[in-house]
């Protein structure tokens, strides 16, 4: 797992100040390089790769190709995952994306509505509102990136929004109890995008119980690992069962499912209409490789946290740098990092991105040109020209992994290119 970074062209990177060398600016000090790429993803516990393997020679790759009586990994994993969250009913799909479209689609969302969502977000939320033919409505966030609740409700009524995706987008959660007041207040209903926050706490209680549907990932960089993935938890029985039937479960393969509803819900939903089959199913390899991973979920969180607490000292002990404090009711699970750079020009901010990434921490500013996190690149949808304050803070704000496969003082190598780069960067 030990990769060399940047080695090729690692001479030739510029210097931080303009013609002036960086070991005349750092003493002749020699600098830190970290050899370990950011960019890992955890590996899939041996007993998925085997199980895994198992399912590939026999061929039955497909959700509902197990015999009767015989359950497939899908369901298995549905099962566990849905009683790590404490949820009745969760659907497995081929992404989180699908996750989101199709809880828009069960929970009732139309051509045309309009959805309010994080302006802070991954490109795949407004993307998925846009997929479900709707329009998204923006709301800015916070210096620590959760919702701004002033702006929330002022969307809330100068657009009539009816629909609210709320993005725990990093694991960062807004203050939910007040956001469910809002909600009350404006009849809106919510849904809950949970990608980077499974294993993340609100008051004691798993994320995704305010809304009516949670939506889960488990991608390459999330806490369960399957290269593409997801699942939607609900309680509800006509919400799980339009979403059951929407993933692809035509004529009665809804049977196949273990945690469903009883089978006159889904009659009586394909006696109003049939509903369109999107074909969004998780295979049975992906649920295969996740499930032995669900099992590590608390042992892993506790990790990241220590892990956090340590890199978190390191950062904030480093001139012009702020790790933003969560809201105190949150329990976090900390796989990544997000610190605002502070009294910086932009050019010293990517002189010290050049610096750090010259010397193997890969880091990125989620405002950057071509970030897919910059509400200036969703232009398959209408750009808003009224965030100011989000474009304020993720022009600054910095995004930073801490891989499981890291040691303890592997993160110190981290924390000290960071240290030295802002600064070679700021004593110019």
């Amino acid at each position: 797992f030990f990769v060399s970074l940047f080695s090729a062209f690692r001479r030739t990177m510029s210097p931080p100040c303009a013609n002036v060398p960086v070991e005349a600016v750092t003493g002749d000090k020699p600098r830190t390089k970290l050899l370990k790429s950011l960019k890992l993803s955890d590996p899939v516990p041996e007993a998925g790769i085997e199980r895994a393997v198992e399912i590939m020679r026999g061929g039955g790759m497909f959700r509902f190709d197990n015999p009767p009586g015989i359950e497939d990994e899908v369901s298995k994993a549905e099962v566990e995952i849905a009683r790590y969250t404490n949820f009745k009913y969760a659907v497995g799909m081929n992404s989180g994306a699908s996750c989101i479209f199709l809880a828009l689609k069960a929970i009732g969302v139309k051509h045309g509505d309009k959805v309010l969502s994080n302006a802070f977000t991954f490109t795949a939320v407004p993307s998925a509102i846009v997929h479900a033919g709707a329009e998204p409505v923006y709301v800015d966030c916070e210096e620590n990136y959760v919702l701004d609740l002033v702006h929330l409700e002022s969307q809330m009524v100068s657009s009539g929004a009816k629909w609210l995706i709320v993005s725990h987008m990093r694991g960062k959660v807004s203050d939910m109890d007040a956001i469910v007041a809002l909600c009350k207040k404006h009849e809106v209903r919510m849904i809950e995008d949970c990608a980077h926050s499974l294993g993340v706490l609100w008051n004691g209680v798993h994320t995704g119980h305010h809304g009516e549907i949670a939506c889960i990932s488990s991608q390459s960089y999330k806490m369960l690992n399957s290269g593409e993935g997801g699942f939607a938890l609900t309680d509800d029985d006509r919400l799980a069962a339009l979403m059951i039937i929407y993933t692809g479960a035509y004529e009665k393969l809804y049977q196949k499912h273990t945690l469903r509803p009883a089978d006159e819900v889904f009659e009586a939903i394909k006696a109003e209409q049939i509903p369109p089959n999107y074909s969004l199913r998780m295979t049975q390899l992906a649920a295969a490789v996740i499930r032995p991973q669900i099992l590590t979920l608390e042992e892993r969180v506790l990790i990241y946290a220590r892990r956090y607490e340590q890199v978190e000292a390191q950062l904030n002990d480093t001139p012009n740098i702020v790790v933003p404090k969560q809201l105190p009711q949150v329990r976090t699970v900390c796989d990544t990092i997000q610190f605002n750079l502070v009294d910086m020009t932009e050019a010293q901010i990517a002189a010290f991105l050049k610096e750090t990434n010259a010397h193997g921490v890969q880091l990125s500013i989620f405002g950057a040109k071509e970030n897919a996190r910059n509400f200036r690149n969703w232009s398959y949808g209408p750009v808003p020209e009224y965030l100011g304050k989000t474009e304020g803070i993720i022009k600054r704000a910095v995004d930073c992994r801490l891989p499981m496969q890291f040691e303890d003082k592997d993160f110190d190598v981290m924390c000290a290119v960071i240290r030295e780069s802002m600064e070679a960067v700021m004593q110019c």
